[in-house]
């Protein structure tokens, strides 16, 4: 493969394959997502899905293949490299700092003048900015967690966020969190941002969609958008049954 940049594709994932212990958990994986999209990953609980964000934010080195950001080869870069290109993975969890505030979590990332940019899209936050982390709803975490990675590292060197990936959104969530929580999501794609999310629930996040991929057994099974995959009922089937 020659090192030109791929034109209009933020994340370029060729012939991918991770090892965890004695086995493959991806293996020749190719997954393309285009700049501004909103491209869903789904698959059954151990395809590979945080797998694939994990290798693609550097939290683990491939055995083989290529990971490029905007035509850029990153597999070399460590994880604070790729942040500096504008990568940013939210992790399951909600991992916030528990014992500081809102105001004090939001500070690790970026000087208290920026904060507003961040804030914009969880005006719940703005009322519980000396409240610590630890005492926040679990929503109201996963909003912090999400502001958190809208604002760029203190870094003169670091670019802003391009590439969210975003692990499980749901997980652990009240359904009337989730439906406050994914047209923020979709709405970052408006600012230029470019998102990966990875989600067990299909129906939750169709919806939003501009492409699906689904995981099956470490595998890409299915590209495409979620019209053609509400026309092949089957990729799913498969793919939630085979793990």
């Amino acid at each position: 493969m020659s090192g030109a940049p791929t034109t209009g594709r933020m994340l370029d994932i060729s012939d991918l394959a991770v090892s965890r212990g004695p086995g493959d958990v991806l293996r020749d994986v190719n997954l393309a997502v285009r700049a501004g999209e909103l491209a869903v990953l789904l698959g059954a609980n151990g395809a590979g899905k945080t797998t694939l964000l994990d290798a693609v934010s550097g939290l683990v080195t491939p055995r083989a293949g290529r990971i490029r950001i905007d035509g850029r080869e990153v597999s070399g870069l460590s994880r604070a490299g790729r942040a500096r290109l504008g990568i940013r993975h939210v992790e399951q969890g909600r991992a916030v700092f528990a014992d500081l505030t809102v105001a004090e979590n939001l500070l690790v990332s970026a000087p208290r003048a920026r904060h507003a940019e961040a804030l914009g899209p969880f005006p719940e936050l703005e009322k519980r900015m000396h409240v610590r982390a630890g005492l926040l709803s679990g929503g109201e975490q996963q909003m912090l967690v999400l502001a958190r990675a809208l604002l760029s590292p203190a870094s003169k060197r670091a670019t802003g966020i391009r590439l969210l990936l975003l692990d499980e959104l749901s997980l652990g969530l009240a359904p009337i969190v989730v439906a406050r929580l994914l047209p923020v999501v979709r709405s970052l794609t408006e600012r230029g941002i470019t998102v990966l999310l990875v989600e067990q629930f299909a129906h939750l996040v169709l919806p939003i969609a501009d492409t699906v991929h689904v995981l099956d057994r470490g595998s890409i099974a299915f590209s495409g958008t979620p019209a053609e995959l509400e026309a092949s009922p089957g990729v799913l089937h498969k793919a939630y049954l085979s793990v």
